[in-house]
C-alpha cells in the first residue's frame, strides 16, 4: 500500500504556555494509538492466515484468485483514509476513533496474504527490522533542532512518483523498474517517519491537550505513521523477505 496521508484541516488550534510539555503528551497519544493500531492489525493479519475457514473468505484456495470480499478487503483502507481525511471536521472523536481500528483491523485483513508468500520467520525478522529503523528515525525527528520542512516536500515528491511509476509498472511489468521502486521506497518512508514526528511535534505544541482538537489531530497522527511503518515493512519485506 503506497498511500500517505499528508495534510490536514487543524481548527480550534489554543496555544499553550508551555507548549514542549504539550507536545510531548500529544507525541505519547500519537504513538499510543499507533501501536494500538499495529498490534490490532498484526493479529488480525495473523489469525487471518492461519484459519483456513477465515481465509477462504478472502482467497479461492482452488484457483489462487481474490473472492469478491479478498478484492474489497484489499482496496476498503484506501475508503477509510479518505472518510477521515475529508470528515475529521465533521465527525465526532469516538467516531474517529471507530473508523481508525476498523482501518486496522481491515488493514490486518489485507496484510495476511503476507503470510502465504513470504515465511513466517523472514515476515518477523523484517518486521524487527522494520521497527528499529522507524524508531531511529522517529526519534532523530523528534530531537532534531533541523527544520525538515524543506525535506519533507522532497519526500512528498517521491511518493508522487513512487505512486505513478508503479501505476506505470502494472502496464511494463518490468523487474528492474519494480526493484528500483522499492529501494526509493524505503528512501522515501524513512524519510518521512523523520519529516513527520518533527511535523506532529510541532503540532502538539500549539494544540490544548484534552481538547477534543488534540484528540482527533492524534488519530490522525498516529493514522499517518501507522502508514509510514507499514510502507516501510513492506518495502523491506519485498527486499529482503524469504519467499516460500
Amino acid at each position: 500500500m503506497e498511500n500517505n496521508q499528508r495534510d490536514f484541516a487543524y481548527e480550534n488550534v489554543m496555544q499553550l504556555d508551555d507548549s514542549q510539555t504539550s507536545s510531548r503528551k500529544f507525541i505519547a497519544n500519537v504513538f499510543l494509538w499507533m501501536f494500538i493500531a499495529l498490534g490490532l492489525s498484526a493479529f488480525t493479519a495473523y489469525w487471518f492466515a492461519h484459519d483456513v475457514n477465515l481465509l477462504t473468505t478472502l482467497i479461492d484456495v482452488n484457483t489462487g484468485h481474490r473472492t469478491g470480499l479478498g478484492t474489497v478487503v484489499m482496496f476498503s483502507p484506501f475508503a477509510f483514509i479518505l472518510v477521515m481525511s475529508f470528515g475529521i471536521n465533521r465527525i465526532s472523536t469516538p467516531v474517529l476513533i471507530f473508523l481508525f481500528l476498523a482501518f486496522s483491523a481491515v488493514m490486518g485483513m489485507s496484510l495476511s496474504f503476507i503470510f502465504l508468500a513470504y515465511t513466517s520467520a523472514s515476515i518477523f525478522g523484517v518486521f524487527v527490522t522494520a521497527s528499529v529503523v522507524f524508531g531511529v528515525m522517529a526519534i532523530g525527528g523528534y530531537v532534531t533542532n533541523k527544520d525538515l520542512t524543506s525535506f519533507g516536500g522532497l519526500m512528498v515528491m517521491g511518493l508522487v512518483g513512487i505512486i505513478i511509476a508503479s501505476f506505470a509498472n502494472m502496464f511494463l511489468k518490468s523487474e528492474g523498474l519494480d526493484k528500483a521502486i522499492t529501494y526509493i521506497s524505503v528512501a522515501v518512508f524513512v524519510g518521512l517517519t523523520a519529516y513527520d514526528v518533527q511535523k506532529l511535534k510541532r503540532i502538539g505544541a500549539g494544540l490544548e491537550y484534552g481538547s477534543a482538537a488534540a484528540g482527533k489531530m492524534a488519530i490522525m497522527g498516529a493514522l499517518t505513521l501507522y502508514l509510514d511503518f507499514i510502507n516501510l515493512f513492506l518495502s523491506l519485506l519485498r527486499l529482503f523477505g524469504r519467499r516460500r
